[in-house]
C-alpha cells in the first residue's frame, strides 16, 4: 500500500468562504498528514469570502508554494461553480473535493483513496453515522436526498456528500460541462454509476457558522430541478391534466345540481376560489417554463461559472508536471 501511495498524484480541492480562522489549520493538518503517502496537491478557491481568507491563502501558498495553488474568484458564484474552478485547475489521479470547515477529519481522506483499490469505483462518498450540521442544513440535505432519487435516479441508500473522491476519468469528464449552472453531484451521476461509500466521523462545526443560507439551498435545488432533469416539466403535464379533468367533473356536477334544484343560488365564493387555484397553478407552470427558458438563454449567451480574478501558482518544470 505504501509503495502504491509513493506514486499516486491526490489532488484535494477546497471552495474557501469566510473561513479566515479554519482554512489554514485544515491546509496545516493536510499537509502534515497526506504529503508523507501521495505526491499533494491543494487547490483552494476563495469564492469572495467577505472576510480575511485571501490573506490567509495568499500566506499558505508562500509557505507551501509546491503543494498549494490558490485562486481567488471576481464576485460570489457559488460552491458548485467553485468546485468547478478548483477542479480545473488539478492535476491529480484522484481528486477529493472537501469543505474548509474541518467538520471532516483529515484522517478519512485516506479512506476515501483507499476505497479505490478495493473495486473498480469511479467515485467515493462519504456517508456519516450521524451529521452535525445545523438544523436548516440537515432538513435541506434530507430534502435533496428525496429529490435527487426521483429528479437525478440516485442509488437509494447514497448520500450525496459534499466531501468525495474522484478518479481522473471522472474529473475529466465533469469538466466537459460549460453551462452556467453546475451541479456536481448531477454531473457525477451522469458520468458514471460505478460508486462506492465509506462511513466517515463527521465533527460539530468549531468556528463560525454555515454559509448555506435558504436561498443557496434554494438555488442548488433549482440547478438540480432544471439543469439536469425535464421530470419537472412532464410533472406540469400531469397535473394541469389532472386539474383540468377536476374542473370538468365539478362543470358536469354544477350543472346535474342545478337542473335537480333550480333555486341554488350562484356560488360567488366557490367561484373566486376555484379561479384563484387554477390561475395559481397556472402561473406556478408557467414560471417553471420561464425558468427553462431563463437558463437556456444564459447558457447560449455564455454566462461564465466562475470567473479568476486573482490566481497563485509555482512555476513547474516538465519534470515536476510529468
Amino acid at each position: 500500500m505504501d509503495e502504491k501511495h509513493e506514486i499516486v498524484r491526490l489532488s484535494i480541492v477546497i471552495p474557501v468562504y469566510n473561513s479566515e480562522r479554519t482554512i489554514g489549520k485544515l491546509v496545516e493538518e493536510l499537509i502534515k498528514e497526506l504529503r508523507p503517502i501521495y505526491r499533494l496537491e491543494i487547490v483552494l478557491v476563495n469564492d469572495a469570502s467577505t472576510d480575511d481568507s485571501e490573506k490567509v491563502c495568499i500566506s499558505l501558498f508562500e509557505k507551501y508554494k509546491d503543494i498549494i495553488r490558490f485562486y481567488s474568484l471576481s464576485k460570489n458564484s457559488g460552491e458548485h461553480s467553485a468546485v468547478m474552478a478548483g477542479l480545473s485547475k488539478t492535476t491529480g489521479d484522484y481528486v477529493v473535493i472537501m469543505d474548509d470547515d474541518l467538520q471532516n477529519p483529515v484522517s478519512e481522506v485516506n479512506k476515501l483513496v483507499s476505497k479505490f483499490s478495493e473495486a473498480d469505483y469511479d467515485v467515493v462518498y462519504s456517508y456519516y453515522k450521524e451529521k452535525k450540521h445545523s438544523f436548516l442544513r440537515n432538513l435541506g440535505s434530507r430534502f435533496n436526498d428525496k429529490v435527487a432519487n426521483w429528479i437525478l435516479n440516485k442509488p437509494k441508500g447514497l448520500y450525496l456528500s459534499s466531501f468525495k473522491a474522484m478518479n481522473r476519468f471522472v474529473v475529466d469528464q465533469i469538466l466537459k460541462y460549460k453551462g452556467p449552472f453546475p451541479y456536481i453531484d448531477g454531473l457525477i451521476l451522469q458520468v458514471t454509476d460505478k460508486i462506492g461509500r465509506v462511513m466517515v466521523e463527521h465533527h460539530p462545526r468549531s468556528e463560525g457558522k454555515s454559509g448555506y443560507t435558504l436561498k443557496k439551498l434554494i438555488t442548488l435545488w433549482l440547478n438540480m430541478f432544471t439543469s439536469f432533469s425535464i421530470l419537472p416539466l412532464r410533472f406540469s403535464i400531469f397535473l394541469g391534466f389532472i386539474f383540468s379533468l377536476l374542473g370538468i367533473c365539478l362543470g358536469i356536477y354544477s350543472v346535474i345540481e342545478k337542473f335537480m334544484d333550480p333555486d341554488i343560488p350562484i356560488g360567488y365564493a366557490s367561484l373566486f376560489v376555484a379561479v384563484s387555484i387554477f390561475a395559481g397553478i397556472q402561473l406556478i407552470m408557467i414560471g417553471m417554463v420561464g425558468e427553462y427558458l431563463g437558463r437556456v438563454f444564459l447558457t447560449l449567451n455564455t454566462k461564465p461559472q466562475y470567473t479568476i480574478k486573482k490566481a497563485f501558482e509555482a512555476q513547474k518544470t516538465p519534470e515536476e508536471e510529468s
